[in-house]
C-alpha cells in the first residue's frame, strides 16, 4: 500500500465527522521492524522519558532530534498536507481566525518564529504492565489540530493488550470511549485537542483525550507524528 493509491476523500471525509480515522497498511512488516529498532540508536534522540517518574503511566518514550529519520519526515510531510484542508474547514466552523498552509515547513516556520523550535516526533515503547495516560499534546501555544500514530507492532503476536484508547468528553453527557487495536504499518489520525460537533445554535468544541490501555504481554511499539514543535 503506497499513500497513492489511498483513498484519501474517504478518509477525510471520515476525520471530519468523528475526530479520527484509521489508514490501511503501508508500510511492510520489516519497514516497521526498522523504524521500531531505531529506538535503541541514543544519538537520534533530543531527550527521553521514562513515563512513571512523571506520572504519566509507564513505558518509556523518546523525541527525536532533527535531522528526522527519512521515513518519519517524509510521513510526517504527506499527511500534513492531506490533513491541512480539514483543520482550516474545522477552524471555519469553531469561529478561529487561524488558516494553515499546505506545506509543513511553511508551517513550523511559524512555530519556530513563536519560539517553538524543538521536534515533537517520537518513538514509544511500553512492556508487560505499562501504559498511556488520557491526555493532549500541546506543547506550545501554536498547535496542529491533528496528529498521528504509526503502529509498528502486530497485536496478538508481538504484544497482547496495549489497546489504543479515545475518550471524547461531551458537554452536559457522559463520556464516550473508542478503543482500537490497529494492525502493524496502519496509521491512526486523530483530533490533538477536540473537535466541531453540529449543535442546534450551530458547532461547539467536543473536547478528546488519547492513551494506551496495559499491556499484558510482549512489546509494543509506535511512532508518533505531531505537526507543530515544542517551545
Amino acid at each position: 500500500m503506497t499513500q497513492e493509491t489511498i483513498d484519501w476523500p474517504y478518509y477525510q471525509s471520515d476525520l471530519s465527522q468523528t475526530g479520527f480515522t484509521l489508514l490501511p497498511s503501508f508500510l511492510s512488516s520489516e519497514e516497521c521492524r526498522e523504524l521500531a529498532n531505531l529506538f535503541d540508536e541514543p544519538n537520534l534522540y533530543r531527550k527521553s522519558i521514562v513515563m512513571q517518574n512523571h506520572g504519566y503511566g509507564s513505558g518509556e518514550y523518546k523525541y527525536f532530534s532533527y535531522p528526522l529519520p527519512s521515513v518519519v519526515d517524509t510521513l510526517r510531510h504527506e499527511l500534513f498536507t492531506q490533513l491541512s484542508p480539514i483543520a482550516n474547514n474545522w477552524n471555519e466552523k469553531l469561529g478561529i481566525n487561524l488558516r494553515y498552509p499546505t506545506d509543513l515547513d511553511e508551517w513550523l516556520s511559524t512555530c519556530h518564529a513563536a519560539g517553538q523550535t524543538r521536534p515533537t516526533p517520537l518513538i514509544l515503547k511500553y512492556g508487560p504492565g505499562d501504559w498511556n495516560a488520557l491526555h493532549q499534546d500541546m506543547y506550545g501555544v501554536l498547535y496542529f489540530p491533528f496528529q498521528a500514530v504509526l503502529f509498528l507492532s502486530q497485536p496478538g503476536q508481538d504484544y497482547t493488550g496495549g489497546e489504543f484508547v479515545m475518550l471524547e468528553q461531551r458537554p452536559r453527557m457522559q463520556s464516550k470511549a473508542t478503543v482500537l487495536l490497529p494492525e502493524q504499518g496502519q496509521v491512526l489520525l486523530f483530533t490533538t485537542k477536540y473537535r466541531p460537533a453540529q449543535g442546534t445554535r450551530g458547532y461547539y468544541r467536543v473536547a478528546m483525550r488519547h492513551g494506551v490501555s496495559e499491556v499484558r504481554t510482549g512489546t509494543r511499539v509506535n511512532a508518533g507524528l505531531i505537526f507543530h514543535d515544542a517551545a
